[in-house]
């Protein structure tokens, strides 16, 4: 079961962490903290299955992000890359993990390894998964714009949702039923049907702030050392990882084959077998 622990982000913002471990672990010396980042539209509950067995050996706490999940989505609040950041900085400070592990997916893993490069103090340790350091530009943005837009919400039934994202979505190259799972646990009831627990605008609004930047003077910063994972099909090509590795002072990389963008959820058994032997030698 899951534990709720609830706390204060930037400028107030009331952000949902959670710890899925029973009973929960509070030994800092024989349960080293680990940090879990979602992705864009993503939220803590995903991690669901990485927290439990890292609980075997450390304290795992996923954070809903702000404007994700069960964490506050204010409409005058900032979306910046310096609020998710410092988010996740006030995460690790309230909740007693520090220094930690930071295992972030796409957007969370960018807001990983900016945390490191600014509180290295925090962070002994790093895991990248399928984000990319290269600017992605305007193009990307609208593409993802007019995503938002071909969702047919409200969707009938959360069996509605798992087909469209898992076969029908223009985005799909071939049926990928984890996708879809991924994407129903992120939908609510509502009195019309399913929709999404985020507003789009906000999720555009996030995307906004990192994605016509490139980010590898960040990483360049990172002095802990830092595992780059992808998907083989994933966004994060196999050359721009590679060269991720190599500006990071202590890079090492990871591939995970018939796994795309959602690496953890594609292939969770040999997700756990790549990033386990890194933890472990933390």
């Amino acid at each position: 079961m899951a534990r709720r622990i609830d706390v204060t982000g930037t400028s107030g913002v009331r952000l949902a962490a959670w710890e899925f471990a029973d009973p929960p672990k509070a030994d800092p010396e024989n349960y080293p903290g680990v940090l879990l980042l979602h992705g864009l539209m993503g939220r803590a509950s995903h991690w669901a299955s990485t927290a439990r067995w890292l609980s075997e050996r450390h304290r795992a706490v996923a954070l809903d992000q702000r404007g994700h999940g069960q964490s506050d989505k204010p409409p005058q609040a900032a979306f910046t890359r310096e609020a998710y950041v410092d988010d996740a900085e006030a995460a690790i400070e309230q909740l007693g993990l520090g220094p930690t592990v930071v295992i972030g997916h796409a957007m969370g893993a960018l807001t990983a390894w900016q945390l490191a490069a600014k509180r290295p103090d925090l962070v002994r340790g790093l895991v990248i998964c399928d984000m990319r350091a290269s600017a992605l530009g305007a193009a990307s943005q609208r593409e993802w714009a007019d995503w938002f837009k071909s969702w047919p919400v409200p969707f009938a039934t959360l069996a509605d949702v798992r087909k469209w994202f898992g076969e029908d979505d223009p985005w799909v190259e071939r049926p990928t039923p984890a996708r879809g799972e991924y994407y129903a646990e992120v939908m609510h009831e509502s009195p019309d049907g399913w929709r999404p627990v985020f507003e789009p605008d906000q999720m555009l609004r996030s995307r906004e702030t990192w994605v016509y930047d490139a980010h590898w003077e960040e990483l360049a910063q990172v002095r802990c050392p830092t595992l780059v994972v992808r998907g083989l099909d994933g966004e994060l090509g196999r050359a721009e990882a590679q060269e991720m590795v190599r500006v990071l002072p202590r890079g090492e990389y990871a591939e995970i084959a018939d796994a795309g963008h959602l690496v953890p959820y594609d292939q969770p058994e040999a997700w756990r077998a790549a990033i386990e032997p890194f933890l472990l030698s933390r």
